[in-house]
């Protein structure tokens, strides 16, 4: 299997306004890609696009991820106006801090929307092309509370554990059909991330958690990840000491129930 070559690669990112989404974009775009941004900020995925000087073509495609209806259509056009599709990262998202007990069930239906159902729907949206071209990579972006638990961010880990869940029952399916699945779990990322997380009314936090503020930078994390996504690996950890808790939980899992009760986890 041979790593993927960037040059004039079509490649569609979610999230693209900010953070994660653009930091892997502008590092796509020196590689010489062609790019497709998505977010639901129209004047950040301008800013994005500024910042792509480098790539081969770049499109803006401003939509909602909840608005599940819609994905089929966008889709469609898409495919129509750039030609086909290439690899699909699936970033954009919402995080969350506060205490089970203290989020709405508004807010929880929020956060599953946006961060579970909202890939799925894409994902189905964009299969059949995939299917039709006979290649095709989905990379998602989950989270290391994909992996495991945390405190303050219940309904969020619950959505990336269930991201997992589908796309390595989708990888397992697609197997024959040149289609990869490549699941990226970051720790700590120095982004916009905890500020705009929300709180137990719907509310964002406002301010940036101490932990983020000492993760990865976005670009950090980009090259890492660009790396795992040329060789489409399966799955990948990312963080400054935080991604070895998921092999602590496979192996000593008392020991990081203990643990995690105790963490600082804001």
């Amino acid at each position: 299997m041979k790593n993927i070559d960037w040059h004039n690669t079509t490649v569609w990112i979610t999230g693209a306004s900010s953070g994660i989404g653009a930091a892997l974009a502008v590092q796509l775009a020196q590689r010489g890609c062609r790019l497709i941004l998505s977010a639901r900020n129209r004047k950040g995925l301008e800013n994005t696009k500024t910042s792509c000087r480098r790539a081969s073509e770049i499109w803006i495609v401003p939509f909602d991820q909840a608005n599940f209806d819609d994905h089929p259509l966008i889709i469609r056009d898409v495919v129509h106006t750039c030609g086909g599709i290439d690899v699909m990262i699936l970033n954009a998202g919402i995080s969350q801090r506060a205490l089970a007990k203290d989020t709405s069930f508004e807010v929880d239906r929020n956060i599953i929307e946006v961060d579970l159902l909202g890939p799925i729907s894409l994902t189905k949206a964009i299969l059949p092309h995939f299917l039709e071209r006979g290649h095709g990579h989905f990379v998602v972006v989950s989270s290391l509370v994909g992996k495991f638990e945390s405190p303050m961010r219940s309904t969020y880990s619950a959505a990336k554990h269930g991201l997992h869940g589908f796309f390595d029952s989708l990888r397992a399916e697609l197997y024959t059909d040149g289609i990869y699945v490549t699941i990226l779990c970051p720790g700590f990322v120095r982004t916009q991330v905890s500020i705009n997380a929300l709180t137990g009314d719907g509310t964002p936090q406002g301010k940036m958690d101490r932990a983020t503020l000492r993760g990865l930078t976005a670009e950090a994390f980009a090259r890492k990840a660009i790396k795992v996504i040329e060789r489409r690996k399966a799955e990948a950890y990312f963080g400054q000491g935080e991604h070895m808790a998921v092999y602590l939980k496979r192996f000593f899992p008392s020991l990081f129930r203990y643990l995690i009760r105790k963490a600082k986890v804001t």
